[in-house]
Parts: structure tokens; C-alpha cells; sequence
């Protein structure tokens, strides 16, 4: 089992970084952060690369009776992924609802982010997506899902942590799945395997993103 573990998430961006050495230099390339927290290690990932560093905004669904566990998540498009086993005790207008209402969550941070910047079009880039790591996954395959609506030219995802299932799904889903540590037991959250793992706040995301 493969247990390394991270300082922080400057440390696991770095990390990451020096395992996409290879699309250093390349014009062409971009790195899409997911906020909150994968914006720090994506701002490493993308610094080491010399490429541009920009936010793709994803909201999770939690199930009605418990917020807290995901159902799905969606972009603020609508590209939007599900648990499936769980939809069919799902009140189908109580979802509609819910998937309107995320997607305004989403544009609200957009606007917030970007303010009057349009966010850089993925179409004909090698588009890298970042996070500081995965658990169900839903979030980020919402993310591919948002990106891949835009073709790329080629779509990698980067983090530095998932468990063996999550990742054997998301390798499905692009054309290079890259993790530096690959659990076969999961500790059941993120957070497990950083020495430090604090809440980025809306404005470290901006001051990441150099927007004020």
C-alpha cells in the first residue's frame, strides 16, 4: 500500500508538479483548479510549469435527508454526475430543484472569482485538472465531464491522493490519471493523509488567482 503523506497542500502541489515535469514549456497547457482547496496546489502545479493557472467551479448535491453525503455534483452548466444506486429513492422535482439551485452556487462563485474575466476555454488545450485530492469522486468527474464538453485537445487529471477504485474510474474518463500516492485502504477523507489540512477561504482563492 502506498502511504506517503503530505505536509501541506504547497507541499503536495509541488509534488505533483515534479510528476508533469514532462508539459513544462508546452504553450498550450492550463490548469484548472477546483476550489477551494485544490486552488493552492494548483497554483504550485501551474508556477512549475510556467503554464497559466485558472478555477473550475463544481458544487456537490447532498442527499436531502443528510447534506453532507453527496449525490452528485454539477458544474454550473449542468454537466452534472450521480451516484446512481442512490437516485432512486431521490424525489426527481426535489433534484431538479436542487441542481438549479447549485448551479446558481456556481455562477455566484464564478462572479465572485472572476469578476469581469472570462474564465480561459479548455478547447484545443492540454487541460490539466487539479485537486488536493479525491474521495468519492463525484466532484471530479463533474469536472471532466464540464471540461470535456469544451474539447480539449488532451484532458489529464492530477491530485495527490485517491483511493484504488475512484482512481481506476477516473483513468477511464481521461487521457492520463496522475496520483502520487494510490491507497488500497483509504483513511476515508482527504484530510488523513496531510500533516496540515486547513479550510482555504474565498479570498486565498483570490489572492491565489491574483484577482482582487
Amino acid at each position: 500500500m502506498d502511504e506517503i503523506y503530505f505536509k501541506d497542500r504547497i507541499d503536495a502541489g509541488q509534488k505533483l508538479a515534479e510528476a508533469l515535469l514532462k508539459y513544462k514549456g508546452i504553450k498550450n497547457v492550463v490548469v484548472y483548479a477546483l476550489p477551494r482547496g485544490g486552488v493552492a496546489t494548483g497554483k504550485e502545479v501551474a508556477e512549475k510549469l510556467g503554464c497559466p493557472l485558472d478555477v473550475l467551479i463544481i458544487r456537490k448535491i447532498g442527499h436531502p435527508s443528510f447534506q453532507e453525503y453527496a449525490i452528485g455534483a454539477t458544474s454550473e452548466k449542468g454537466n452534472a454526475v450521480f451516484n446512481e444506486s442512490e437516485l432512486q429513492s431521490i424525489d426527481k422535482k426535489w433534484l431538479e430543484e436542487e441542481i438549479e439551485r447549485k448551479k446558481a452556487e456556481a455562477k455566484s462563485k464564478r462572479e465572485l472569482y472572476y469578476k469581469n474575466r472570462q474564465p480561459i476555454d479548455p478547447e484545443g488545450k492540454i487541460a490539466i485538472i487539479v485537486d488536493d485530492g479525491i474521495a468519492t469522486g463525484l466532484t471530479m468527474l463533474a469536472a471532466i465531464k464540464e471540461i470535456k464538453s469544451k474539447k480539449p485537445e488532451k484532458l489529464i487529471v492530477a491530485v495527490p491522493v485517491a483511493p484504488k477504485d475512484t482512481a481506476d474510474t477516473i483513468s477511464k474518463q481521461v487521457d492520463e490519471f496522475i496520483a502520487i500516492s494510490v491507497p488500497e485502504v483509504y483513511l476515508g477523507a482527504v484530510g488523513s493523509y496531510y500533516n496540515e489540512f486547513i479550510q482555504v477561504t474565498d479570498q486565498e482563492v483570490l489572492t491565489l488567482i491574483k484577482i482582487k
